[in-house]
């Protein structure tokens, strides 16, 4: 069983997220219900409403939104239909019907959507489903709230008795309107109304000669308001028929308040699952506000808060328009308890009621402002000592309230405890408070409980580096500005910076060097030690920082570098390609010159047709058959390619000049090969291989099997001698 004590609650401010979410609820029944908001006491309710509110926030990304819940309350309704003869009016009971059709559309809603909305669903079954009380009502009254003419036959013909002497009345009214304003008794208003009733603006020095009941007089006394004689007995009729009206419609209220009576307990579920909806809603606006997501609820005793928000200071914050610094903290099995030191201002009260707040938010049910990958448990019990905590009424000071405080502690505290202890130890004397301090907390780790301290005292930051599952943690502080960086840094204790911030603060250095001297050497040094660590942690983050951040733009440089030779890389081959189509192209023009040549010498068309259809066929055989729209594409291609190597080859142009100075300083250095009558070559920066059949003057033919070429030796790149 799950309890948390309302001091707890209120050391963490717990009632001012209750005020945020109260604001938000849209029912007085709700607004009620938020203002008494505490953790459930089972683990089945606490993941019941987390669940509920995480998927009433995913419907604002659905197509259906859930649809309205507003009702008035109607408490006082339902204590009518638990006194006997009592009965409702329409108004009343245009709240009734209103509270039923509203719960109903939501029950049919998530009944349809079962799937989608899995847990609110399941809230939404344990109420009935039915419209007997918009049957009941609505057969006495219409969509106005008046009480229908035919819900009774009595009632009917009243009303229709009642329709006919008001037509009489006002067509004698009518009669005598115009008979007496022809005889210019009337003022300039001719009519008014008295106690509902239609009566003649009759000037006061006429009033005798108009024969009627005067019903009164203005102000003034220059007029004088008379019902006409021939009026009065439609009027005493019409009267007698109202009340005779009023009687039946108190008779049909009754009836009907009577067969509503069994139903009350269904009245009661419809207010109670609309004000529970109310909440739930409230909770994901505040979610909303807050950018609070569903961490992951671990069976495993495990706190990894990520990037974790204090929500009032980030509501704060956020309405200042000012930065809001983020937490993360973790207690596993490995590490339960974490000291946290630094000096003051430095966040370290806020860092921990960040973590308790939200874990009370968590387990009342409530989405928390933490990163995604956030991982939480079920605490049974939440502790905390956080403030002074004086105590004027019960003459107890700091230091007594503190350990009244410890002792409940030790009484409550076991392996599903999340204590929470702002300046532990502190209010008496350091040595001795300090010591206590330790005992208390060796008790607390040797009962396997959760928590986090802060504390200035050397002991327990010592503590925290002696046992294993315990550590230090420290609020970041720059060391040259002497300026907090609200960040918790987990592993190492911090300094108090306490002679540094006093001299900063303009307190003269003589003083401070006094009272440096009035503490132990040992304790100066120690503190020193720390603070010295943390200057040197604070250079090698801000080193780190830098070098990670170069090694970044390094690599993005390297990336794009190697893209670009890839690019060129692929743009040489193409080129490569091209140059060995047009040296293919060439061969075949020699051939055909060769022919044509031949042809002219010797005019035998026979041997020209012969040579010619060898060559076609040697080439017909080396092609391959390409579709039409292959053909297209390769000369789409080529022309894109040719367009792509014009824009590269003035780069390519450079590189090569590059490269040739390389090759000439490196043919310098390396001896230079004779080429001779069979060695394999290739032209300069070309793939092609062939053999050189004979040289001649500086020139070689070589062979590249299927055509041969001219070539000066200066062109020429050796590649192997034949065997």
């Amino acid at each position: 069983m799950i309890r948390i004590s309302d001091k707890t609650l209120q050391d963490l401010e717990f009632d001012t997220i209750l005020e945020h979410i109260t604001q938000l609820c849209t029912t007085d029944q709700g607004k009620l219900k938020a203002q008494h908001i505490k953790p459930f006491k089972t683990s089945l309710e606490f993941r019941a409403a987390l669940y509920q509110v995480n998927e009433y926030k995913s419907s604002y990304l659905q197509e259906s939104r859930i649809p309205n819940h507003g009702f008035d309350t109607i408490d006082g309704e339902l204590k009518l239909l638990k006194i006997e003869n009592a009965f409702l009016e329409a108004f009343n009971l245009k709240k009734l019907v209103a509270l039923s059709d509203t719960a109903n559309v939501l029950l049919a809603f998530f009944k349809k959507r079962h799937e989608l909305y899995p847990n609110l669903f399941d809230r939404s079954s344990l109420v009935s489903f039915t419209d007997i009380i918009h049957k009941l009502i609505t057969s006495v009254l219409d969509k106005f709230g008046e009480i229908k003419d035919d819900a009774s036959p009595v009632l009917a013909n009243l009303r229709k008795d009642i329709n006919a002497v008001q037509g009489k009345l006002n067509g004698s009214f009518g009669r005598d309107l115009g008979r007496y304003n022809n005889l210019g008794y009337l003022d300039e208003i001719k009519e008014s109304v008295v106690d509902n009733r239609r009566v003649l603006a009759v000037k006061a020095m006429y009033r005798r000669k108009v024969k009627g009941a005067i019903m009164g007089n203005s102000k003034t006394g220059s007029i004088v308001y008379i019902e006409p004689e021939a009026t009065l007995q439609y009027s005493r009729e019409l009267t007698n028929l109202e009340y005779e009206e009023r009687e039946e419609v108190v008779k049909i209220l009754k009836a009907l308040t009577d067969q509503l009576r069994p139903h009350s307990e269904l009245l009661v579920d419809y207010q109670e699952y609309l004000s529970h909806i109310d909440i739930v809603a409230a909770k994901t606006k505040f979610a909303k506000k807050l950018d609070a997501i569903l961490p992951q609820i671990s069976k495993n005793r495990e706190l990894q808060l990520k990037d974790a928000y204090h929500p009032l200071l980030y509501l704060n914050n956020k309405a200042k328009g000012e930065k809001t610094f983020p937490q993360s903290i973790t207690l596993d099995e490995n590490n339960r308890i974490i000291v946290i030191s630094g000096p003051n201002a430095g966040g370290k009260s806020i860092t921990l009621k960040t973590i308790g707040l939200l874990q009370l938010m968590l387990q009342s049910g409530m989405l928390i402002p933490v990163h995604e990958y956030s991982r939480v448990c079920l605490f049974d019990t939440i502790l905390t000592d956080i403030g002074d905590n004086q105590s004027i009424e019960n003459h107890l000071s700091t230091y007594s309230y503190r350990l009244k405080n410890m002792k409940y502690f030790l009484r409550k505290c076991g392996d599903k405890t999340l204590f929470l202890i702002d300046e532990f130890g502190t209010g008496s004397d350091p040595e001795l408070g300090g010591a206590l301090a330790e005992a208390f907390l060796e008790v607390f780790y040797e009962r396997e409980s959760f928590g986090i301290i802060t504390t200035h005292y050397a002991n327990l930051k010592m503590l925290a580096n002696e046992l294993p599952y315990m550590s230090n943690a420290n609020m970041l502080f720059d060391a040259k500005t002497l300026e907090p960086r609200f960040k918790l840094h987990l592993g190492e204790a911090g300094s108090s910076f306490t002679f540094e911030v006093a001299q900063k603060n303009g307190i003269p250095y003589s003083l401070i060097n006094k009272a440096k001297k009035k503490v132990e050497r040992g304790k100066i040094r120690f503190d020193k030690s720390i603070a010295d660590l943390q200057k040197e942690r604070s250079k090698l983050e801000k080193t780190t920082s830098s070098l990670k951040s170069k090694e970044l733009k390094a690599l993005e440089e390297k990336e794009k570098l190697d893209k670009t030779n890839q690019r060129i890389q692929q743009k040489l081959e193409s080129y490569q390609e091209l140059y060995d189509s047009n040296q293919r192209m060439i061969y075949l023009g020699q051939k055909i010159n060769d022919l044509s040549e031949k042809y002219f010498n010797n005019k035998k068309k026979r041997d020209l047709i012969n040579e010619f259809m060898k060559l076609v066929e040697v080439e017909n055989s080396k092609r391959k058959r390409q579709s039409l729209k292959q053909k297209n594409a390769e000369k789409a291609a080529a022309k894109k390619i040719e367009k792509e190597v014009e824009k590269k080859v003035e780069v390519i142009r450079v590189k090569k000049k590059e490269e040739k100075k390389k090759e000439l300083k490196e043919e310098i250095k390396k001896p230079k090969v004779t080429l001779k009558v069979g060695d394999r070559v290739r032209m300069i920066d070309g793939k092609s291989v062939g053999s050189i059949d004979t040289i001649e003057k500086n020139k070689a033919i070589v062979n590249y099997g299927i055509f041969t070429t001219n070539v000066t030796l200066d062109q020429l790149e050796f590649v192997e001698r034949k065997k």
